[in-house]
């Protein structure tokens, strides 16, 4: 039975959703609420923590998995099936009750049968219309156990570039896929919007998936890092196709207190579209043709950042790089010797000096205050 929507129960749900998420049984915070905190440090915090509460200044507990790594795990039997070759529709929204898999409020108006947010404008999409999105990913570690898996595991292997326009929206499958182990892999939603459509907000939704007809033999590659490269309006920049990311890249992971892979600013942020080198639809580079994180066109040193290079450091830095030659810019010899890239790990037992450092080095001194910001958080979340 269709029911349509009173302009009281559209304030409601608008009130508490302005914002977008992917809704399905198999993702990790399926059924949380208003009621549910977010944790920092195993201990439980006062904020809503909803799948469509966006992920911004957060440690790395409480942003990785949106914080639902353990504590809502889905059914170990809900699992995504992602046909190789094919496209599998996602459902967006701005409320589980606008989803098919609790339809609670909806709309009798043609044109809003397919909106993600029905009877709210743009602004809860973060865009300006059509012509100003910043597309999502989806991203895919071949791990069937999900406490296992790290960032620098997920390889996006399909990109929507007019997400989360639609409620319903497509997402295409290489067709070279590869079987997931025992018939499960780990998979992950992640948007984030144009500056124009508000503050630095970015998603990530994890769910348990499956690859069916997979006939692929061939791995898919660890992701590199990807590189601003396309015409860029915000920089006033031409295009670059030489400082593209070539082959298989990693999801951005930006704006976080802990384990950034983006160090771009508010007002220039990572997008999932043609800025990044990323096309639409099924990502079909992505297959292991090198050793994993190396690229066969550059040598890097352990000794220097490299700034625009195609080798799998976390650090997206080429929008502080003239775009026709790659600078090196060289560090002590304690940065050098740890690397650019720590591991999540080495990065918990070595909380920020080295990254704090790089930050110095390449002058961003907005991502060092926010990495001086985490011990006061974790203060105030178990005070």
């Amino acid at each position: 039975m269709l029911f349509l929507a009173t302009a009281l129960g559209a304030a409601l749900i608008s009130s508490t959703s302005a914002h977008i998420s992917l809704y399905h049984p198999s993702m990790w915070g399926f059924n949380a609420t208003t009621d549910t905190p977010f944790y920092g440090d195993g201990v439980p915090g006062l904020d809503d923590n909803r799948p469509v509460v966006p992920l911004m200044n957060r440690t790395f507990e409480q942003w990785w998995f949106h914080g639902y790594l353990n504590t809502m795990p889905p059914h170990e039997d809900d699992i995504m099936q992602l046909p190789a070759g094919g496209s599998q529709t996602l459902e967006l929204a701005c409320n589980k009750a606008y989803t098919s898999y609790w339809q609670d409020v909806t709309t009798s108006e043609p044109e809003q049968l397919n909106d993600p947010c029905p009877g709210v404008d743009h602004s809860a999409l973060h865009t300006q219309g059509i012509n100003d999105l910043g597309g999502c990913a989806l991203a895919i570690a071949y791990e069937s156990d999900a406490s296992k898996v790290q960032p620098e595991d997920f390889t996006v292997f399909s990109v929507n570039q007019t997400c989360v326009w639609t409620k319903d929206t497509d997402f295409q499958v290489p067709a070279d896929m590869p079987p997931c182990p025992d018939g499960k892999c780990t998979c992950a939603w992640f948007w984030i919007h144009t500056p124009d459509g508000g503050s630095e907000q970015n998603y990530m939704i994890a769910f348990q998936c499956n690859i069916t007809n997979a006939t692929g033999t061939t791995p898919v590659a660890k992701g590199n890092t990807p590189r601003r490269c396309g015409n860029d309006t915000y920089l006033d920049r031409p295009a670059d196709p030489s400082n593209c990311t070539v082959g298989a890249k990693t999801p951005f992971y930006w704006f976080q207190f802990e384990q950034n892979n983006m160090f771009e600013d508010t007002f220039t942020p990572p997008l999932y579209t043609d800025l990044y080198g990323w096309t639409d639809g099924a990502q079909t580079d992505i297959f292991r043709s090198v050793a994993f994180g190396t690229d066969p066109n550059v040598t890097t040193s352990t000794s220097s950042v490299l700034v625009q290079t195609s080798t799998a450091s976390p650090t997206s830095t080429s929008i502080l790089a003239s775009p026709s030659a790659t600078q090196s810019i060289p560090l002590s010899g304690a940065v050098a010797d740890h690397g650019i890239c720590l591991r999540p790990s080495a990065q918990n037992t070595k909380p920020m000096t080295n990254l704090e450092r790089l930050a110095d080095a390449l002058g961003l001194n907005s991502l060092r205050r926010r990495h001086e910001a985490v011990p006061r958080l974790r203060r105030r979340v178990s005070a």
